[in-house]
């Protein structure tokens, strides 16, 4: 791959939001899966920009599994592969936002379950303490990109279901529980094969590996407020770990 020249400030932010553009017209369907992108001379004479500018948003948006470029082709739409960040301040819907899609979280099951020993260690709880489980498929651009069990200490958080089904937000219903800010403690990522189960929800083969992310989010004090498991399908999305959002 062509490596762009250094920059300054201003055509780095040039070509980020060529890239920010682009990867909206692609979540938004303007460029279905599949489809080649302009070449780069349209881009350059449609974004008022230079070639080599064009060629790095191109390239950043391939880093990010938007697209794929084929020498002495061109550049193609991947199917739908999005860039998620795991940072301090992990969100669903502000994830797909960047990236220009528009997803929810819809909420399967929904019920009172006994902490067992990992849960009990997270959310530093006693064993057997009371926790509310919920099972959820993260959504994004009409497809499911990831499905997820998620733990929160009860009675704190009782209103939370029905919350969220109004909302399809986790971000919203913490919100309402009086929670403004949650901080993302840690995410610790594995691949692995999903079970029968979690493949029919993610709608692929259960030979076809997944990305596992067991996360620990906490308030604003440090107490622990929710213990997930989730499964991203691994052909739709990349995981990227941010160290730098604030």
């Amino acid at each position: 791959m062509i490596q762009p020249p250094v920059s300054s400030p201003e055509r780095e932010s040039i070509w980020s939001r060529i890239a920010q553009d682009l990867a909206v017209a692609i979540g938004q369907g303007r460029y279905a899966p599949g489809i080649k992108l302009p070449s780069e001379h349209q881009l350059a004479a449609q974004f008022g920009a230079n070639r080599h500018t064009i060629r790095r948003a191109l390239a950043h948006l391939g880093q990010s599994g938007l697209v794929r470029s084929t020498q002495g082709s061109g550049t193609y739409v991947e199917n739908l592969a999005l860039d998620l960040a795991l940072g301090k301040r992990t969100r669903h819907r502000h994830n797909l936002a960047q990236a220009g899609v528009r997803g929810e979280l819809q909420i399967l099951v929904s019920q009172t379950v006994a902490a067992n020993p990992e849960q009990a260690q997270a959310l530093q709880l006693p064993p057997e303490s009371p926790l509310l489980y919920l099972q959820v498929v993260g959504e994004g651009a009409g497809q499911p990109l990831h499905v997820s069990e998620r733990y929160f200490p009860l009675p704190r958080f009782d209103r939370l279901p029905d919350i969220v089904r109004q909302t399809g937000s986790i971000t919203e219903a913490f919100a309402q529980h009086g929670i403004s800010d949650y901080l993302r403690h840690e995410s610790r990522i594995s691949a692995r094969l999903p079970s029968k189960e979690v493949a029919a929800l993610l709608g692929q083969s259960a030979t076809r590996p997944v990305l596992l992310v067991k996360s620990l989010n906490i308030d604003t004090e440090h107490r622990p407020i929710e213990f997930a498991c989730a499964w991203f399908a691994g052909d739709r999305v990349t995981l990227t770990v941010n160290h730098h959002d604030n």
